[in-house]
């Protein structure tokens, strides 16, 4: 029997650069570094599929989107996030509920996650408030606190559909 409700956990984790553009939820932030990755390195987006491929026993992003794949070179992630919504939809699941939170020292990001909630959102063919992102400091500790990377976490409640 298949379960009605699945739950997923995702994390992901990039280091700042020079010359890269910073894309979290989908959204630029205006910065002065960027995020280094084989894609555009949105962590938030990442541990977003994580948690959703997760939920479904398949693997994580790396399995479905290697960085030895050029033909992921500098994709946006929001691409990748559509492929893993297509997955769930062929299982006949939808999204119940997510829940992230982005882990960074600056830029501070409330005036952007409205809108990084809209573009999930509009991916996942889902409601706003089924999406809720959260962004902290680490109080000066670790990577994340000597502003050389930035991480996110991400759960997801997955619903069977009915027929």
């Amino acid at each position: 029997m298949s379960a009605q409700f699945k739950i997923g956990f995702g994390y992901d984790v990039h280091a700042f650069a020079e010359n890269r553009k910073l894309i979290l939820g989908g959204v630029e932030v205006p910065h002065a570094k960027g995020l280094i990755g084989h894609s555009d390195a949105d962590v938030l987006l990442h541990a977003i599929c994580d948690a959703i491929l997760g939920a479904l026993a398949l693997g994580d992003i790396g399995q479905h989107f290697p960085n030895t794949d050029l033909k992921y070179k500098d994709i946006d992630s929001k691409k990748l996030l559509n492929e893993v919504y297509y997955l769930l939809r062929e299982r006949n699941f939808e999204i119940g509920n997510i829940d992230a939170t982005v882990l960074l020292e600056q830029p501070k990001l409330a005036p952007f996650i409205p809108k990084m909630r809209t573009e999930i959102a509009k991916i996942l063919n889902t409601y706003e408030d089924q999406i809720s992102i959260k962004a902290t400091t680490s109080e000066g500790l670790g990577f994340v606190g000597r502003e050389e990377g930035c991480a996110a976490y991400s759960v997801v409640l997955l619903t069977k559909k009915d027929k």
